[in-house]
């Protein structure tokens, strides 16, 4: 078998073996020269070199091309290279690739060789479409490319992982190393400028284009090609899995803004765009950029972990260095605070970024300092129009849409979620939509984050489970109506300006089980909103400044959810600031004061509800849009809390509706809790509840209340005490 080998390379023909098999052999592979007829054969080798393995995929031709002259380079590397054939008994057999079975590998089967000299890529190589354009985006030259090349080569045809690890006499190394494609790529090791094509700062490695692995000496680490960039570079999907997951696709909105940035990105490639809560700065940058004739990729970032922070990042520069799109992302505040120098390399690439959040721009986040704009908030008809849009293919009852608008604070796309959530719950495509249907999808988009520090309700209550004076219902009434109008009054008819926010907050101030907490549940369902009641058991810390940390991450958090913040005994934090006798009456009045201050640019729907009014700082109450006062009820209020309470579902025989109004002195809390009571001792007896079960419901709560039960009090019934 040497023999024949030998008589092979000594020959310097191209011979045809059993079959159909062209072997490529090498005249001068001892002096480092490539015969004449094995350079023949090579330049034979055609841009079906994958095809012939793939054939359903149709790759780019540039990239079958660049592959083929790979080929080349390698097949002069292993003809140079010399190795002894191990016998069939060898230990080593299978773990070890000979010359011989190398030149097999270059084989190629119905090639005719041709003659002439084999062309190898140099500088001046004409790059093709796909490579040309990522060289002018990065700043690849010719010689970049085809270490490009050289490392995904494996990744295309696995014949070059035997290859390679032939070439490194180690088949465990199936990837090209720094020093491999130096050698196939005609650089010296020693080159200081051939070295730096793999820094950390050069442009293959800078935009995440070749991963090199930081072990082991310079020469011998090895490169890795993302899978990404090799299926992009031969004619696959140009948006990767990790970022698919966070693209949101660009909403088409009517904003005057739109030519402002359009300007901006053609004159910079670094944007940083500023907006209030709920904004549509994404969607109009990514209109710019379409105006522009460039295409988009909205990033967001907000549900993004520390631990997949640099993955995104990474794939964010191959993006734009493989498309040249205008990638947006937001919100920059919360990749800053994840990692505040994050984006310093992001922003030294050559592609265009816009950045969008709430704060303005940390000269820490990157050394160049970008263009800003504010965007300003897109106007209630807009909103409405990009409602109308989502829902053209379903017909709404009238008035629906304007109240679902006026109520929700949404961002374009969550309108366009919203509308298809609404649609969904609809069984029947003739039907029409109802504002409940519309709240709903609304409200299916609201962010969850409350839900760690306060406990979530859904109203259940209406305006008929409310048995109140008319003056407190006619200021409910208006309360709605605020919440309702506040867009239109603050911001069109800009009473709102010099405001800090244009939230609503109001009190509700009375005794215990007089209505309070109802009156927040029917405000919200009138709203289309959820309650989130905030637990003081999770907010309220020992550790100074940890109770106002947990009380700004539910202020922030209900600015972006479209709930009621409900603060339930709210005298407990909202209380009046005392004089300073020692540090803990200190600390204590800095709380109060972050509260006044917080409460006054909360943007927001917040509702207080207290016992002891007179506790609250007084200082809340010009901060405070309305307070309302829920007073006991008098004994017609009684009786219609009690015929109320007992509603037609409930088995009731005898009830002195009259008789119960006026001997207790009770509230609506204290009633519903006799009925109920009552409802438990007749169930157990198995009949109707009767004023049997009445007497000894009272009796139980007013021991529970620490009254006495005083037979004259209960007049006629006073023997059906126990």
């Amino acid at each position: 078998m040497k023999g024949a080998l030998r008589e092979r390379r000594e020959g310097g023909v191209a011979r045809k073996g059993s079959g159909s098999a062209l072997y490529v052999l090498f005249g001068a592979a001892h002096n480092g020269a490539m015969g004449s007829d094995a350079a023949a054969a090579f330049r034979a080798i055609k841009t079906d070199l994958i095809k012939v393995r793939n054939p359903a995929r149709d790759f780019r031709p540039e990239a079958m091309s660049r592959l083929t002259l790979l080929e080349g380079r390698v097949a002069q590397l292993v003809g140079r290279q010399s190795t002894a054939e191990l016998g069939a008994d060898h230990p080593l057999r299978g773990l070890y690739l000979t010359q011989e079975q190398a030149v097999g590998l270059l084989d190629r089967s119905n090639m005719n060789a041709t003659g002439g000299e084999l062309t190898l890529p140099n500088a001046s190589t004409a790059l093709g479409d796909a490579f040309q354009g990522l060289a002018d985006r990065t700043g690849l030259t010719a010689r970049d490319i085809d270490v490009l090349v050289a490392a995904l080569a494996p990744d295309v045809d696995p014949r070059f992982e035997k290859l390679y690890g032939f070439l490194h006499d180690d088949l465990t190394k199936r990837r090209a190393t720094i020093g491999l494609a130096m050698r196939l790529c005609a650089m010296h090791p020693a080159s200081l400028t051939d070295r730096a094509r793999f820094a950390s700062t050069s442009p293959l490695v800078s935009n995440s284009l070749v991963v090199i692995d930081d072990d082991g000496p310079f020469l011998g680490r090895t490169m890795r090609v993302p899978d990404h960039v090799v299926d992009v570079l031969f004619g696959g999907v140009t948006v990767e899995p990790i970022l698919q997951r966070l693209t949101i696709e660009p909403v088409r909105v009517d904003a005057s803004d739109i030519g402002v940035v359009r300007n901006l990105l053609e004159q910079s490639t670094l944007i940083h765009l500023t907006e209030g809560i709920g904004g549509a700065a994404a969607h109009i940058a990514a209109l710019a950029a379409h105006d522009c004739g460039r295409g988009s990729l909205i990033v967001d970032v907000s549900a993004v972990s520390a631990d997949e922070l640099q993955p995104v990042l990474d794939a964010v520069v191959r993006h734009q260095a493989l498309t040249g799109d205008v990638v947006i992302i937001r919100p920059v505040d919360g990749v800053a605070e994840l990692a505040p120098r994050a984006l310093v390399p992001l922003t030294a690439t050559n592609g265009s970024l816009v950045f969008v959040g709430t704060r303005s721009w940390d000269p820490m986040w990157a050394a160049e300092v970008p263009r800003h704009v504010h965007i300003a908030e897109l106007p209630q008809e807009e909103l409405g129009r990009v409602w109308e849009r989502s829902l053209v293919s379903r017909a709404t009852e009238p008035g629906a849409v304007d109240a679902v608008r006026s109520s929700f604070r949404l961002t374009p796309e969550q309108i366009v979620r919203a509308a298809r959530a609404a649609s969904f719950a609809v069984d029947n495509d003739q039907q029409m939509l109802s504002f409940a249907e519309l709240s709903a999808g609304a409200r299916s988009q609201s962010a969850s984050g409350l839900d760690r520090l306060a406990r979530r309700l859904e109203p259940s209550a209406g305006w008929s489970d409310l048995i109140l004076p008319d003056l407190v219902v006619t200021m409910l009434h208006e309360l709605a109506l605020r919440v309702r109008w506040r867009e239109q009054v603050m911001q069109r008819w800009e009473l709102g300006r010099g405001w800090r926010g244009r939230g609503i907050a109001a009190l509700f101030a009375g005794p215990s089980g007089t209505g309070k907490t109802t009156a927040a549940e029917v405000i919200a369902a009138e709203l289309g909103y959820d309650i989130h009641v905030v637990d003081l058991s999770s907010v309220v810390d020992k550790y100074i400044g940890e109770t106002e940390k947990k009380l700004e991450v539910i202020f922030t958090e209900a600015e972006r959810t479209n709930t009621v913040l409900l603060f339930d005994e709210a005298d407990a934090i909202f209380g009046k600031r005392s004089e300073v006798k020692d540090a803990r009456d200190r600390y204590a009045n800095i709380e109060v004061s972050y509260l006044l201050q917080r409460i006054e640019r909360f943007s927001g729907l917040a509702l207080l509800t207290t016992n002891l009014g007179a506790n609250l700082d007084e200082a809340f109450t010009r901060r405070l849009d309305m307070v309302i006062d829920f007073p006991r009820p008098d004994a017609e209020a009684r009786e219609r809390l009690w015929r109320h309470e007992f509603r037609p579902t409930v088995p009731a025989e005898g009830i002195d509706f009259e008789f119960c109004a006026g001997a207790f002195d009770l509230t609506g809390g204290n009633i519903r809790n006799i009925v109920i009571t009552a409802a438990y001792l007749a169930a157990e007896s198995r009949r109707a509840v009767s004023m049997v079960d009445v007497v000894a419901a009272v009796q139980r709560e007013y021991r529970k209340m620490g009254r006495l039960c005083l037979s004259s009090e209960f007049g006629r019934y006073a023997d059906l005490l126990s």
